[in-house]
């Protein structure tokens, strides 16, 4: 069932209502952006479009940006109608033929985060002031994602935000031209704390270590929540800083604390290291308070259990989306990224892919590449056959809701890619949470120049 209603900035737009079927996309011709073609930062040509993709070429979450940076060249092969189209036939918006965006040919610049923030700005600037970067992408750190999408608010140009899981990125630090696919730290707590309590008990203590940036905060805190809600008790919380690689020094003092529990917030290579740590402490092996010693990881990715190796065996987690899901979305990107690159994509590689097929859907169905109409085109936007199932990019605050999936380092692994199992799609109701909660404020949508 569909309605039309008057947004905020005023403009129609047609969408279904909650736990309706997906209605076709809207193309906004009617809207007082249509059409045009100046008067905001990095106007296109007629022929050529630039988007700039800034990922952690270096770093301690180097991996995942390499595995981002193939999906996004894979993205801008199918947007310009080569190779077998990916998820293009599979996205219910069909607006994408392989003609580039609004007939133009994609082109792109890419920049290295170093997985810092100040990095990542000057990457973003660069794109933005010296290539003509129409829209900027990417990530793998929320600190980063947070810092190049308040650039990109003040300059006026669309941020697609990569991998960040901070609540804080479409919470206390949304922007009205910040969009996030990707889930969040208080998403992962609501669909891990009960599948722990079912498997671990209700009554046991927790030790945290958290990387020392917005993110592990924030996952942290959610995961404290909702352990806490079922009956965990926090009995300690560590930061631990981002470039650390040695966590032995914080390991050893898990042992005398009475936790029977380690959380580990710790993500990329931070997390191999420091869950190579804990089994090399034998913690596993422990028994504490009458109850075997067990490990959370609570954002989980297809490369952190490749590197971890046998160490991720029965460990639960939560992840964004997972290479063996059988829609046919999910389906048809493994297929066209193994085609490519010889081996299955992250959930990194996933939601950048995503990310670009989005923006460059939007701006079709805005008709303009205005930023203002780019927004108007994906607040409330629901779709499907992107691999997670139906999809609302929430108005609020530009958040995804999806299924969340609960995943476990497989005990018998047949292959190095195929290291997790999927335990629980947890619906998106049971993750859903008010846009107020974590404060913050979109503001206005800037078309800059």
């Amino acid at each position: 069932m569909s309605k039309t209603t008057l947004t905020r900035r005023g403009v129609l737009k047609t969408g279904t209502l909650a736990g309706g079927a997906l209605a076709m996309p809207t193309i906004f011709t009617g809207a007082s952006w249509a059409g045009s073609h100046t008067g905001f930062t990095n106007a296109p040509g007629d022929s050529e479009v630039t988007l700039g993709f800034n990922v952690p070429q270096s770093g301690p979450y180097a991996d995942e940006g390499a595995d981002e940076l193939r999906a996004y060249e894979l993205a801008v092969e199918h947007l310009n109608g080569g190779g077998d189209g990916g998820m293009i036939p599979t996205f219910s918006s069909k607006t994408l033929d392989g003609t580039g965006i609004l007939g133009r040919e994609v082109k792109y610049v890419t920049g290295d985060t170093q997985t810092k923030s100040d990095a990542a700005r000057a990457s973003a600037r660069s794109m933005i002031e010296k290539d003509g970067a129409i829209m900027i992408t990417g990530g793998s750190s929320s600190g980063v994602a947070v810092a190049v999408q308040a650039l990109c608010q003040e300059a006026g140009v669309i941020f697609m935000a990569g991998l960040t899981h901070s609540n804080d990125t479409t919470g206390k630090d949304k922007k009205a031209n910040g969009f996030r696919h990707f889930f969040n730290s208080y998403m992962s707590g609501a669909a891990l704390a009960p599948i722990l309590g079912d498997n671990y008990g209700t009554d046991r203590k927790a030790y945290h270590l958290t990387a020392d940036y917005n993110w592990g905060y924030t996952t942290e805190e959610a995961v404290r929540n909702s352990t806490e809600a079922i009956g965990w008790e926090t009995v300690a919380a560590v930061k631990t800083p981002l470039t650390q690689t040695d966590f032995s020094s914080y390991i050893a003092p898990v042992l005398q604390s009475g936790a029977d529990v380690l959380v580990l917030n710790h993500y990329g290579g931070n997390m191999v290291n420091s869950l190579t740590n804990a089994v090399q402490f034998g913690l596993r092996e422990k028994e504490v308070n009458g109850k075997n010693f067990e490990i959370v990881v609570p954002l989980y990715s297809r490369l952190m259990a490749r590197g971890a190796g046998e160490n991720v065996k029965g460990i639960f987690g939560s992840t964004n989306w997972h290479w063996s899901l059988q829609d046919e979305g999910s389906k048809a990107f493994v297929k066209s990224f193994g085609t490519k690159y010889g081996f299955p994509p992250s959930q990194a590689a996933h939601t950048v892919y995503c990310q670009t097929l989005l923006y460059a859907d939007a701006v079709n169905r805005a008709g303009s590449f205005n930023p203002c109409a780019v927004v108007e085109a994906l607040e409330g936007f629901e779709f499907d056959g992107l691999g997670n199932g139906p999809t609302l990019y929430r108005a609020e605050d530009h958040q995804c809701f999806k299924d969340v999936l609960v995943v476990k380092g497989k005990e018998n692994p047949t292959s190095e890619f195929d290291l997790l199992e999927i335990v629980e799609v947890t619906p998106v109701a049971q993750v859903t949470y008010d846009a107020s909660i974590f404060g913050g404020e979109l503001g206005a949508c800037n078309p800059g120049a």
